[in-house]
């Protein structure tokens, strides 16, 4: 392994036994370029692109109570090109980190913690937070992209190189309403980004879409009846769908200054069918359901009159004794998530929905060329009992309804792992899944190849790391042509 060490923040910590800044979560502070990694297996000549993973890394004490989602934002990077690989990671330098940077200190309050205890207005729908761009990553015209998902600003990077290089101009003009979230998504036909904000000022949540050209084309505002807290949207070929789940702050508190969680039992789902730009449809639907709440969405698309949406639907939203910091309740098992069905008729306005398997799953991906239409495999996390901590990774067929599953072993923790087809794909399954994986024994990282046609045959390569990476959110896989040629060669 050549490994060289590019940079070293120093944190303000103290030291302290905080189960969410310790163990697989201990935070990272180095940042390394490293080539000729040693390599358990082959890698596979068939697999060309990045693998992107976003993860959250406190550098400074916190002003109040630690939160898992307040740390600073850290991409980790793998990239393949031609049976070789390199590593690299980087602190993602928001001008949040950049602030605290300056001060040596923390400036904003957590996710727990009252707004008024920041020092800055801060971002985020609640106000006072930290925009650490640590929840997501995406990659769209040819740069990656990362984000917040209590709303900020989006973050570009060198997808090859990670190379920091800030805010797109119309991330500016969607900020005064909050930025944008989480969960923006790639449409593989147009390849325009599709995304929403939400807020705390009316119309409450916006939809807008930035072209292949990296121009904002579509901004349009969709009224909720009051601030709620949607994570993830799903879209097809004509429509977005958006949220509004009965899991939100209880609207009565706000004006004292407390975001209480509550779970309004009695309030329906709702979905917002948003037409995309372009199409001949106008105007918003909403579809009502059972009540529940839905963290991330798989997939979404179009069938004669009914919009077909998968997700996972929790059967226990909210814990009957709240939430607390000890990341137990942070766990998908705590609150039930399983594969489900949601079928919007276009024509009579009605919802039906079923159960597709009673397994408690999360974090799933698809291969994205798939976006948007029908599919057949979901590689799905497997979590680990009473933590924000997967286990391994499930394939299920939504044709069979068999699965297969790859467990990552006993005190080895992955996180989401994204299909990576082939360049030369011949089916929707040619392609491999890349995790990577924190080996608690071994004190070490590393990154596991699967064949997503037979991921329970077990990894044909694991490449191991510089070191051991913390537990993180959500990831994602992108081609090599989808790329800016920035960095093109191997180490630049």
């Amino acid at each position: 392994m050549h490994a060289e060490l590019i940079s070293q923040t120093r944190p303000t910590l103290m030291p302290g036994t905080h189960p969410l800044m310790t163990g697989p979560f201990t935070p990272n502070y180095q940042e390394w370029n490293a080539t000729d990694l040693q390599v358990i297996g082959e890698v596979p000549k068939r697999l060309n692109g990045v693998y992107l993973r976003n993860t959250q890394n406190p550098v400074h004490q916190p002003l109040g109570t630690y939160h898992l989602f307040d740390g600073d934002g850290m991409l980790h990077m793998m990239r393949f090109d031609n049976g070789r690989c390199e590593y690299r990671n980087r602190f993602i330098r928001t001008k949040a980190f950049m602030q605290e940077q300056a001060a040596g200190q923390a400036l904003y309050a957590g996710l727990i913690d009252k707004p008024s205890l920041a020092l800055r207005l801060g971002w985020g729908a609640r106000g006072g937070l930290r925009d650490s761009s640590a929840t997501d990553v995406i990659v769209h015209a040819g740069m990656a992209l990362t984000t917040f998902y209590q709303c900020g600003e989006p973050y570009r990077l060198d997808a090859r190189t990670l190379d920091f290089i800030g805010v797109d101009d119309w991330g500016q003009q969607v900020l005064p309403d909050g930025g944008i979230s989480a969960h923006p998504k790639v449409c593989p036909r147009t390849g325009d980004l599709l995304f929403f904000n939400y807020s705390k000022h009316a119309p409450y949540m916006h939809y807008g879409e930035v072209d292949s050209h990296n121009r904002l084309v579509h901004y349009v505002p969709v009224p909720l009846p009051g601030p709620r807290l949607p994570h993830d949207m799903v879209f097809t070929e004509h429509f977005a769908i958006l949220n509004d789940f009965p899991l939100h702050w209880d609207e009565a508190l706000l004006p004292e200054g407390k975001h209480k969680l509550r779970y309004f039992e009695q309030q329906p789902s709702r979905f917002a069918v948003v037409p995309r730009r372009g199409t001949a449809q106008t105007g918003i639907r909403w579809f009502e359901a059972s009540p529940t709440y839905v963290l991330h969405w798989l997939n979404a698309w179009e069938e004669g009159n009914d919009i077909v949406l998968h997700g996972y639907h929790q059967k226990t939203p909210m814990p009957k004794a709240g939430y607390d910091n000890s990341g137990n309740t942070l766990g998908p098992e705590r609150y039930g998530p399983t594969l489900y069905e949601w079928r919007l008729n276009l024509r009579t306005g009605k919802t039906s929905e079923r159960r597709l398997d009673e397994q408690h799953l999360e974090f799933g991906m698809i291969n994205a060329s798939y976006w948007g239409k029908p599919y057949r495999y979901a590689y799905n996390m497997i979590a680990h009992p009473g933590s924000f901590l997967f286990d391994g990774i499930l394939r299920f067929d939504h044709t069979t309804g068999q699965s297969q599953t790859y467990l990552f072993g006993e005190d080895r923790y992955g996180s989401e792992s994204p299909m990576a087809p082939c360049h030369d794909a011949q089916g929707e399954d040619d392609g491999y899944v890349v995790s990577f994986v924190t080996d608690m024994k071994t004190d070490q990282s590393e990154c596991v190849v699967l064949d997503a046609r037979h991921i329970d045959a077990g990894p044909v390569a694991r490449i191991i790391l510089p070191h051991r990476i913390s537990s993180g959110t959500h990831a994602c896989w992108a081609d090599a042509r989808e790329l800016t040629p920035q960095g093109a060669q191997m180490g630049g």
